[in-house]
């Protein structure tokens, strides 16, 4: 069933595409080939996602959310354009050296891979689905030459610009097969989330979570290969950022990310091996066998941070001290300012928490509203601390973020004596685009805020970059949802809940405070001018894809606008 190109473009297809062309409007001529992969990756996402709303469910995805298809497949790679587009102007003024723009180049075509290689998993599978359900079905030819027209021009545009970065036909070879592999881990990653963690995500947001994650950690296998076997392989084998200095702090994020993934697989075979052998003893109590299973859990988390994530880390990074220690050592390095904020954070969770989950039990609020005092919880936590104190922000949001997985992995293994008390306390903070399998939404928030602090660091030559999460999400998401739910009234579609009043409200708000914030980061350190057009561009298109989009909000809606800021 074909659509008509009316009902074919919906409020969040044309949000998404606007949010392309805006990107594809300010390339420089030098990158015309990662434009027409980026026009072909965005066409070939609308057809599978039309496909696939009017297909078999391909897996059990979130309820009452859309496929989300296209804006999962396009916002990565174009995150990563727009950043070669920064570091292209940095480049030309000779601010940064060639291997950094040559490694967001195969940061951006890695990023691409996977999500290339996903669309056309999806694609198959809806073509198999179609067939086991109606033996006679044939798939038409114009959808067949459609689709195998967009994989061989996007591949015949990835080898041209592969063989502007690489010096031998060999090295153009092997960089070609490191994409691959991300295709090919992307597919089997989003088939493992999406068959374990049942009605969690939609096809969209597995397909952002999975490209994310593959880039970061085949990043990471990159820069261990490098490091290892410097002496034996030629760096530029791989996507690594050679000549490049990688900083302590992205290491030590990196490295504890890596043990708790580590510790995980580790941990689920360590169980079922002790269940295994000690099924025929039935005479132990349920009670010991949980204290058990929690001595092991703990024994076991203990030495991967301690002994294993550590290890890598000092493999790649030449520390001078164990990473705990240095640890240590950066924050008494200026102990009043970053004890003094420890303890400000500690406050103000501990009284937001405290209040708040009262509440949620007692009052009548609804819960997506009540959950946006969080979202104002992050702006006073992490704004002070992103103007006067960024590089300890950046490690202590990896902290919290480690902090948030070790909390949900005893939820989920229901470990003693934690389990069932962090259950009901996250319990409390939940609605329906969480799950009793996983509860995600914080997750959202802090890397919403994270993401864009993270990668605004090295060249920045845009002064709001750094706050996008928390000016899209702290303050314009938050005014949306409230303004909204109080005053709105005129609604953007007749089955959606978003009001033009909310979204008005959150874009008035993100402009109000950018007005605010721009003196205030002029009074503290030199900051190049910025212009309002473009920040009105990028803070309405964020604000319109809030308004339309039925996907996971805070994990789309920073990337779209730190992607317009970077212009």
């Amino acid at each position: 069933m074909v659509a008509s190109p009316l009902t074919a473009i919906n409020g969040e297809r044309a949000v998404v595409f606007f949010f392309v062309f805006r990107v594809l409007s300010s390339l420089p001529l030098s990158l015309l080939p990662h434009a027409l992969s980026i026009s072909l990756l965005s066409v070939f996402s609308l057809f599978v996602e039309i496909r696939a709303d009017g297909s078999l469910s391909l897996f059990k995805t979130r309820p009452g959310a859309s496929s989300g298809i296209m804006l999962g497949a396009v916002t990565l790679p174009t995150v990563m354009l727009s950043k070669l587009i920064q570091l292209s102007r940095a480049f030309s003024l000779q601010q940064i050296e060639i291997g950094e723009l040559e490694h967001m180049t195969m940061q951006f075509w890695a990023a691409s891979a996977c999500c290339c290689g996903v669309l056309i998993f999806l694609s198959i599978l809806m073509w198999c689905a179609a067939y086991n359900k109606n033996p006679h079905f044939s798939c038409s030819v114009w959808d067949a030459k459609f689709s195998l027209s967009c994989v061989i021009l996007f591949s015949v545009v990835c080898c041209i610009s592969l063989a502007t970065i690489s010096h031998t036909g060999f090295n153009t070879a092997l960089k070609l097969l490191w994409l691959l592999c991300h295709g090919f881990a992307a597919v089997k990653l989003i088939q493992h989330l999406l068959n374990t963690f049942p009605c969690c995500a939609s096809i969209g947001e597995a397909l952002l979570l999975t490209s994310g994650l593959v880039l970061y950690f085949g990043d990471m296998l990159a820069c261990t290969i490098s490091k290892v076997c410097r002496l034996l392989v030629s760096p530029e084998l791989v996507s690594i950022r050679y000549g490049i200095k990688r900083s302590e702090i992205g290491i030590i994020i990196q490295g504890v990310l890596l043990g708790l993934l580590i510790f995980s697989a580790v941990f689920k075979f360590v169980i079922h091996l002790w269940e295994y052998f000690c099924r025929a003893d039935n005479s132990e109590s349920r009670k010991n066998k949980e204290i058990r299973r929690s001595l092991i859990f703990f024994a076991s988390l203990g030495f991967t941070m301690i002994v294993v994530a550590p290890s890598w880390m000092m493999i790649v990074l030449d520390f001078d001290v164990h990473p705990i220690l240095w640890i240590f050592h950066f924050v008494l390095s200026e102990p009043l300012k970053r004890l003094s904020l420890c303890i400000y954070w500690l406050g103000l969770i501990y009284a937001s928490v405290l209040r708040f989950y009262n509440i949620s039990k007692n009052s009548k609020i609804e819960r997506i509203l009540l959950r946006k005092y969080y979202h104002l919880l992050a702006v006073s936590m992490f704004l002070p601390a992103l103007i006067y104190q960024p590089k300890f922000l950046d490690l202590a949001f990896g902290a919290a973020l480690a902090v948030f997985l070790v909390l949900e992995i005893i939820r989920v293994w229901r470990i003693w004596p934690l389990g069932q008390l962090v259950h009901q306390f996250m319990s409390a903070f939940t609605d329906h685009r969480d799950s009793d399998i996983l509860i995600v939404s914080h997750f959202s928030l802090l890397l919403g805020c994270a993401l864009p602090i993270w990668m605004s660091s090295g060249f920045n030559d845009r002064p709001l970059i750094p706050f996008a999460g928390i000016l899209s999400l702290g303050i314009g998401d938050t005014m949306a949802s409230m303004v909204g739910h109080k005053y709105g009234v005129l609604r953007w579609s007749k089955t959606g809940k978003k009001t033009i009043e909310g979204t008005a409200a959150g874009i008035v708000s993100v402009l109000a405070a950018c007005s605010v914030l721009l003196p205030l980061l002029a009074s503290t350190r030199y900051i190049p001018t910025q212009h309002w057009f473009p920040l009105l561009i990028a803070v309405t298109t964020s604000g319109l894809l809030e308004a339309y989009t039925a996907q996971l909000d805070n994990a789309f809606i920073p990337l779209v606008f730190y992607s317009l800021l970077c212009l």
